[in-house]
Parts: structure tokens; sequence; C-alpha cells
């Protein structure tokens, strides 16, 4: 059986980390779980330490791919499961990207989430980040921004170093996809913090607008 770690970037969610974390304790093969502390300014690293995951803290924040970038260099596992801070109790979910990676069905999976359970954006970051990945790749991609994949280590190391900013999980598939691995999207009940559609909410959609576009700019230049 191959060793599998959850790798969690994590900024300031103290709030949720703890419960992100038990519930990846309790899917049955995870023998690492190492949280990767991007600068918090709370009290995110102690949440870590309680609920009894591994800790790697960054003295500032580098964003999610820079963060995830060190957790690559220093976890263990033989399959990688990635997963986002603020899952809570549903990230026990992640079992459910798994299995198609164990038995060789895929190369990397990517959890499907259900409908929004409340109003966010107009849906723009999403379509963007849809349309990039299908003209470059010709995948079609219903949840284009998840962050919540599985994928082996000798795969992972081909596909290194993780984009920055808000533009990792659209670089992450379309590189497998370049290089011919399959890539395949999972149904999950996942929930996460969702931003409404308030000053805050339409900020940080368009920091994200942002950071897609370039990315997806830097796969055309490549």
């Amino acid at each position: 059986m191959p060793e599998i770690t959850a790798l969690i970037p994590a900024h300031n969610e103290a709030a949720r980390i703890g419960d992100t974390v038990r519930a990846v304790f309790s899917i049955p093969g995870i023998s690492e779980i190492l949280v990767v502390d991007d600068g918090s300014t709370d009290e995110t690293a102690a949440a870590v330490r309680a609920a009894g995951a591994r800790i790697y803290s960054l003295p500032f924040n580098l964003g999610k791919g820079g963060a995830l970038n060190h957790g690559a260099a220093v976890c263990r596992g033989d399959v990688i499961l990635l997963l986002d801070a603020d899952l809570g109790a549903s990230a026990a979910e992640g079992i459910k990207l798994l299995p198609p990676i164990l038995r060789g069905a895929a190369d990397m999976t990517v959890a499907r989430f259900p409908r929004a359970g409340r109003r966010g954006g107009f849906g723009l970051v999403k379509g963007l980040a849809r349309a990039g990945i299908r003209c470059y790749t010709g995948l079609q991609m219903e949840s284009p921004l998840s962050g919540q994949r599985a994928v082996t280590r000798r795969v992972l190391e081909r596909l290194l170093p993780f984009a920055p900013g808000y533009g990792v999980e659209v670089a992450l598939t379309i590189k497998a996809a370049r290089l011919g691995f399959k890539v395949l999207e999972v149904p999950v009940n996942m929930t996460h913090q969702e931003t409404g559609r308030d000053w805050a909410g339409f900020v940080h959609r368009g920091r994200q607008f942002g950071h897609v576009l370039r990315t997806l700019a830097g796969a055309w230049r490549g």
C-alpha cells in the first residue's frame, strides 16, 4: 500500500483548520497530514498542533503556490492528497479522490463540487478558467478551480513548481494534460467558505480573474 500524504496550505485558518485536520485523519490509508502554515498571523499553527498534524511554518506569506512548493519538497507520501484548509468536516470526502489513483485509472483526480449554497459572483472566473483549459487541452472541466486533488508523487514531480497566486489549479490541470497524464473529475460533497456578492467578494474574485488570466497567458507563451 503506498503512503498517502494529505498536504494542506493554510493562511489565517484558525477557525476551521482543526476540523479539517480531524476529518482528514478519518480517511483510511492516510499516513501523514502536513499543514503548511503560510505566514499566518492568527492561531492557525496552534490549532494544527492541537489537532495532531505535522506543521511546516513559513516566516511570511508566500501565497498558495509558494506554500505548496515548500510542502511538496518535504512531504513523504507516494500519493499526495491536496486539500484546502477551510473544508472543515467535509474534508473527509477526500477519500473519494484516492481510488482512481490507487488503481491506476487516473494520474490526477479533481474534486467536482456540488452547486454553491449561496449566490457568489457571476461565474466569470470559473468561465475563464474552464474556457482556457478547454482551449489548451480539450478537457471539459466542471470545477476548473478546485484545489482538492490527488496525484502520485511521480506525476507531481513532473508538474512542479506550482504556479503563484490563484492560478495554481488552472496551471496544474494544463500542465498535466499537456504531458499526457489522465485528469479525472470526481463528484464530492465538499463545502468551503464561499465569498458573497459584497465588496470583499468582488475584490477577491477580481484578483482571481487577473491571476487566472496571467496563468493562461503564460501557458500560451509556453
